[in-house]
């Protein structure tokens, strides 16, 4: 049993643990993130600042969800978020003023400024770094990644995390004029992430955190005929977020990961300890997480701590370094796999509940391997059985279909 260590070392600075709060709505005050590192968070990134100048207006409402129905009297369980919430509206002044305050209070835990501009502007790039940095800020995230903009009418946000020489620019630019690391954030609104990443990279940046919210349209009320969210019957495209943007965002953490010398901040669909070992076990160092906390608020960092610490015990990893992308090379091109060694179906049929699931999945999607008998008990035909894995994946009960090897084609 390994001695663990949860802290982490993060563009030479030291996290108390990998667990940050995302540059969100869980971070819309400087008082939000004291009681966010008070219940036990690493670090948070605030709000997305920007200069005085820029007007900010949200409308509302500007949420709606996803959400699977319960059975019976099971409440029903989210599974995204849609947001078209703008960056932070409250002024400069007095975000500088609490990142000075969280520092002299909390200086065992990180804050990271998040900053945007319109992309032509490199003075207000650079002013607005400065300002944050001098107000204490450890390091500086820029959002290139907004997928509705974030300061309407600009080049802003994932227009310019879309193109890879605006972002080089700016990445320069802000890299001139502050001593403190820069990250930036990624927007996986675009065909290939790494090209971008590549780019801010040879620019100067420090690191790179992904990903930021999937471009999403959330559907239509179907009583008012209206889109969701509505606001006064209209709405916009907007951000994605929550457990079922996490393929997509491991998806994404497994190239940048490979492509990238710089570290990476993991953000995705991260709820629980699980979602954040497999982040780590990708390639990430850090950790961002945003919906969880909406729905569930700070305190669910004490499972996650817990969790995280146990299950590296358990496996033998004494810090996140030793985790950190161990299944890189297990991700491999399609032709590499091995197509010779063949599994089958197997039911426990003590464990079955006749809901039939399985055999319909079969049926009328599948290879009709499974037949029902007369008291409509499945049965696996294994000379049919193609070990697709269809049936295991619809059936209700946890280990009641499993997969067994079959044997080896010649």
């Amino acid at each position: 049993m390994a001695e663990v260590n949860l802290g982490v070392e993060f563009c030479g600075i030291k996290f108390p643990n990998p667990f940050m709060l995302s540059s969100a709505p869980p971070t819309t005050t400087g008082e939000m993130m004291g009681r966010a590192f008070e219940a036990g968070w690493g670090g948070a990134v605030t709000k997305t600042m920007a200069l005085e100048k820029v007007e900010v207006i949200n409308v509302t409402p500007r949420l709606t969800s996803l959400a699977f129905e319960g059975f019976g009297d099971e409440p029903r369980k989210l599974y995204g978020l849609e947001n078209i919430e703008m960056i932070t509206d409250r002024p400069l002044g007095v975000w500088l003023e609490e990142i000075e305050d969280l520092r002299r209070k909390y200086p065992g835990n990180v804050v990271i400024g998040s900053i945007m501009a319109e992309g032509s502007s490199s003075e207000d790039w650079k002013e607005l770094a400065m300002k944050v940095e001098k107000a204490g800020a450890q390091m500086l995230e820029l959002n290139f990644s907004c997928p509705h903009g974030g300061i309407p009418g600009k080049c802003v946000g994932k227009a310019i995390g879309q193109d890879p020489h605006v972002a080089a620019d700016i990445t320069r630019w802000v890299k001139e004029v502050v001593k403190v690391p820069v990250m930036v954030k990624l927007t996986p609104n675009i065909t290939d992430v790494t090209v971008v990443a590549k780019a801010v990279q040879d620019a100067g940046a420090d690191a790179v955190s992904a990903i930021n919210t999937v471009s999403a349209f959330f559907g239509v009320d179907l009583e008012t005929l209206e889109p969701k969210p509505s606001v006064w019957g209209y709405t916009t495209f907007g951000g994605y977020s929550g457990p079922g943007v996490k393929p997509i965002a491991l998806r994404i953490m497994l190239e940048l990961a490979r492509s990238m010398k710089i570290p990476i901040s993991g953000i995705g669909g991260i709820e629980t300890w699980q979602d954040a070992a497999e982040f780590i076990l990708c390639g990430a160092t850090t950790i961002q997480v945003c919906t969880a906390a909406m729905m569930h608020g700070y305190d669910i960092i004490a499972d996650m701590l817990e969790g995280l610490e146990n299950f590296m015990e358990e496996k033998g990893f004494g810090s996140i370094p030793d985790m950190r992308g161990k299944i890189l090379d297990k991700v491999v091109e399609f032709s590499r796999l091995d197509a010779d060694r063949r599994v089958v179906s197997t039911i426990d049929r003590s464990l079955c509940i006749k809901d039939d699931l399985c055999y319909i999945a079969c049926r009328d999607a599948g290879y009709q391997a499974i037949s029902l008998d007369e008291a409509r008990m499945p049965a696996v035909d294994e000379d049919k059985c193609t070990g697709c894995s269809l049936c295991m994946q619809v059936c209700p009960v946890w280990d009641c279909i499993s997969m067994k090897e079959r044997s080896v084609v010649k």
